[in-house]
């Protein structure tokens, strides 16, 4: 591995600099860093459950509750890594971004222009939300759910994954089986979901990526699962090792079990 490509930086949900992830990617043999904050954009986002703790916690800066306040963000957060650029001739240091993929014509649209002004070097597919009951839903609140409630939140969790892969807007789509963070959808039966996914994944070309930062003392395994990875390796689809670094220690992390994985599995990889 020559690069890493999912980070996250201060100013967003980040703890360090552009500049301190650059060094410590170089101290580390890497040649590329890319720079992939949070861009999730809705209109109700900052009536989330989520919103509060993120004012507290200082990262409130990754929702935004229109695309014209997302720009006032990114365009000069993009400006500061291009500058950075420049002054580490060096590194190859390149703009993307992390976006929560919301099922509606005018996000569509509106991220559409979005990305034509900012011209990100990459974008990083997800959803750490689901519209539902007339609000948005983080990830963490389907585990505080009922039963009923969690089963619908699950199906149009993978629904909704699916169709990002097949708006073809992402170069790659990060930790899939993202449920399992607290617990949720492991079982046997959400196989057909994860394999509708996979699929689009393939039609539209776009890479799923082995998500390192799952390594956890009781589930030592990345994001997705090995199911999943064999999905991945029957539909031909592409992968690329990310850490999902918010701090310099993150970044690498694991990757020699990741590069293990892909060997074990046979997957093909996103050049970069």
């Amino acid at each position: 591995m020559k690069y890493t490509l999912h980070t996250h930086t201060v100013g967003f949900d980040g703890r360090d600099s552009v500049q301190s992830m650059v060094n410590r990617a170089r101290d580390l043999g890497f040649k590329t860093i890319g720079i992939s904050n949070h861009f999730i954009v809705n209109p109700v986002i900052k009536n989330t459950k989520m919103y509060p703790y993120s004012v507290r916690g200082g990262y409130s800066n990754i929702y935004s509750s229109s695309f014209e306040e997302a720009l006032l963000r990114f365009i000069p957060h993009y400006h500061e890594v291009r500058s950075i650029q420049e002054l580490n001739p060096d590194m190859k240091i390149l703009c993307g971004m992390e976006v929560d993929f919301f099922q509606d014509v005018k996000w569509l649209h509106g991220f559409e222009n979005a990305i034509k002004l900012l011209k990100p070097d990459y974008t990083i597919g997800s959803a750490h939300f689901i519209e539902y009951g007339g609000t948005l839903l983080n990830s963490h609140d389907w585990k505080n759910a009922d039963e009923k409630t969690r089963e619908q939140l699950l199906k149009r969790y993978w629904t909704n994954v699916a169709l990002a892969a097949d708006s073809g807007l992402f170069t790659w789509l990060a930790h899939l089986d993202l449920p399992k963070k607290t617990g949720l959808g492991r079982e046997e039966k959400w196989m057909g979901y994860e394999n509708m996914a996979v699929e689009s994944a393939a039609k539209t070309n776009t890479a799923i990526e082995i998500n390192t930062s799952f390594y956890r003392d009781y589930c030592y395994e990345p994001y997705p699962s090995n199911r999943i990875l064999q999905m991945m390796k029957e539909h031909n689809v592409a992968t690329i090792i990310s850490d999902d670094a918010h701090e310099t220690k993150n970044i690498g992390r694991h990757f020699d079990e990741a590069c293990k994985i892909i060997q074990d599995f046979k997957l093909n990889t996103l050049v970069r």
